[in-house]
């Protein structure tokens, strides 16, 4: 009897998990449609009215993931980083740049997931160093405008691998890039992590022209643009 209880506990749990994953997922791509537009994010409304992004936070913070279950695990983080991020803008509102906030990145705690965790030990310790994929860089957004564009959805096991594929295309061809006759100019996102742009021998121009709809020159000469930390507000 104790064996069929156990099983049933068991099941019980598992679902709760799956239920309020799936409305985590469901809630979150309500918050980001109501209040990111064109990348940008409506900090001045959501702080006003803060009730939904707290509301979520909570359920994420209830929420269990496993590295096992990849795209459940990975859509999960990337989406508690960018709502964090907000949640760190809302918090020290009104403000011009998260730099303005001391330990914004390093410091400040958020309960996610049963962890407490910062904005850095979701991104250096439960993503980039787990599943090695530079295009991690062109999702989470730290809230500058020098980040690639939040998008106004939320990313999902289901599409992620098509929205991570989409997004790292939108910036090769768009602001991450200036592209020059044989110069070209990229993000210092490119400098910060360049191990990850060069892994398995690659070189950096190899990764953009994976992505780049006008390939580069193999001998193109690669400086990097200073970041905009301004804040990405609507």
């Amino acid at each position: 009897m104790k064996k069929y209880i156990l099983i049933f506990i068991t099941i019980v749990g598992t679902n709760l998990q799956a239920q309020n994953l799936d409305s985590f997922f469901k809630d979150a791509n309500i918050f980001f449609k109501a209040n990111v537009k064109h990348g940008k994010v409506a900090y001045d409304a959501i702080h006003k009215n803060p009730e939904r992004l707290n509301a979520l936070l909570a359920n994420a913070e209830k929420i269990s993931v496993k590295e096992s279950d990849a795209k459940n695990y990975q859509a999960f983080w990337i989406n508690a980083y960018n709502l964090s991020v907000i949640k760190g803008i809302i918090d020290n509102y009104p403000t011009s740049s998260p730099l303005d906030n001391k330990g914004f990145f390093d410091k400040t705690t958020y309960s996610l997931a049963g962890k407490n965790v910062t904005l850095n030990d979701i991104e250096h310790k439960l993503l980039r160093p787990k599943f090695k994929d530079p295009r991690f860089h062109f999702v989470l957004v730290c809230g500058a405008v020098g980040c690639p564009p939040l998008i106004s959805e939320a990313y999902l096991p289901s599409t992620l691998n098509a929205q991570l594929e989409a997004q790292t295309k939108k910036a090769i061809n768009g602001n991450f890039l200036k592209v020059k006759k044989n110069k070209v100019s990229a993000s210092k996102i490119m400098e910060w992590y360049k191990e990850d742009f060069t892994m398995n021998g690659t070189k950096e121009i190899d990764f953009i022209n994976k992505y780049r709809n006008e390939k580069i020159s193999d001998n193109a000469k690669l400086s990097y643009f200073e970041y905009n930390w301004n804040l990405n507000k609507q």
